[in-house]
């Protein structure tokens, strides 16, 4: 779908087609003239606008490519916004290099909606994954968005938890939209526009992912939201890049701590020390938002006790740590018989507080 006229959609996907113009260059020329003049005008007034003979050919012969594009919107879940439409996202055309072309599959229109980013490494600790778990679905119960790269790891579990709650996410793509990659989460993107979310990309339909295609789709998650929270990241690592992005942007840049001992946690407690916000809860990153939110950080935080229920077996979970605590330790802790800790700790691991893993159980959630 294209809220267009056929020649403006093809004047669109020659301008984009363009080689070594970029985002930057093409919104210069853009300044100048409607998409629909530009690609009409002569050779000479083209070269004087600095454009090669390769840029000139890009603009007055349409390749095949272009006829792909056009079969891939004639299905009514997927648009192309350009952007220069009311319907491109506004928190996105602020930011610099903002892409020329938006393709999306779903619900449009929830690239308008409030959003957070939540980014972080593909291989999470099991308390690295719960935590992001539990934040993204606090973040829709409080109403907002989640916005990720539909990675493997952090990504993926933000995704399918915001959808686990109910709520509404967005997957950005560092690939075209008809190669989703990785492929592992394809079942996962589908169910993402069959919720109501979105998948969104800047590459067409069938570009394949290359190295190259993720620092730029990093740039468009954080211009998407009002702030970006990074849940365990090495030091060398896109989620470190998008938080970058974020903070070059003006956005607000939020961080999970962690043990020292995971190697995992380090680029977090890296952007707590360059002076990121250090994050314990969804009500922590609802503070620093709530000036672009309809609704006070008050009632968010109202909805998100609400929603968390009572807590179950709150003596024996003062007793497990975030680092693993053998049975025995948390029985002689809290004074409580072998047999019924073993009991109430199945019951706490099934409502998501703690956590198995090798040497006992580690807490995953706070109070």
């Amino acid at each position: 779908m294209f809220a267009g006229s056929p020649a403006e959609l093809t004047a669109w996907l020659c301008l984009d087609r363009a080689p070594g113009l970029g985002p930057v260059r093409s919104a210069k020329l853009l300044a100048r003239y409607p998409v629909t003049t530009l690609v009409a005008l002569p050779d000479n007034q083209l070269k004087a606008l600095g454009l090669d003979d390769a840029q000139i050919r890009a603009l007055h012969d349409p390749d095949k490519a272009i006829e792909g594009v056009i079969e891939w919107l004639a299905h009514p879940s997927r648009h192309l916004i350009p952007c220069s439409s009311p319907n491109y996202p506004s928190c996105l055309r602020e930011i610099s290099s903002a892409p020329l072309l938006l393709f999306v599959e779903g619900d449009a229109a929830l690239l308008h909606s409030d959003q957070i980013a939540m980014v972080g490494t593909r291989e999470p600790s099991p308390g690295g994954r719960e935590v992001a778990a539990q934040l993204s679905r606090d973040l829709v119960n409080a109403g907002l968005t989640v916005t990720s790269g539909l990675a493997l790891g952090i990504d993926g579990i933000c995704h399918q938890s915001a959808l686990d709650a109910g709520g509404k996410t967005i997957a950005v793509l560092g690939s075209g939209l008809a190669n989703c990659y990785p492929k592992r989460h394809q079942q996962l993107a589908e169910a993402i526009v069959a919720s109501g979310g979105a998948l969104v990309s800047e590459f067409w339909p069938e570009v394949a992912p290359r190295q190259e295609n993720f620092p730029r789709r990093n740039r468009i998650i954080s211009g998407l939201s009002l702030g970006t929270v990074v849940v365990e990241a090495a030091v060398k690592s896109g989620s470190l890049i998008t938080a970058r992005y974020a903070m070059e942007q003006g956005r607000e840049v939020f961080a999970v701590p962690g043990a020292l001992q995971n190697p995992q946690s380090v680029g977090c407690h890296h952007l707590i020390q360059q002076g990121a916000k250090l994050i314990c809860s969804v009500a922590d990153i609802v503070e620093e938002i709530e000036v672009h939110l309809g609704k006070s950080a008050a009632d968010i935080k109202s909805q998100l006790l609400f929603t968390q229920g009572d807590l179950p077996s709150s003596s024996l979970l003062d007793n497990v740590g975030y680092e693993p605590t053998a049975i025995d330790v948390i029985a002689s802790r809290s004074g409580v018989a072998i047999d019924k800790v073993i009991c109430e700790l199945l019951e706490l691991e099934l409502a998501g507080w703690i956590s198995s893993v090798p040497g006992g159980y580690v807490r995953t959630r706070r109070n």
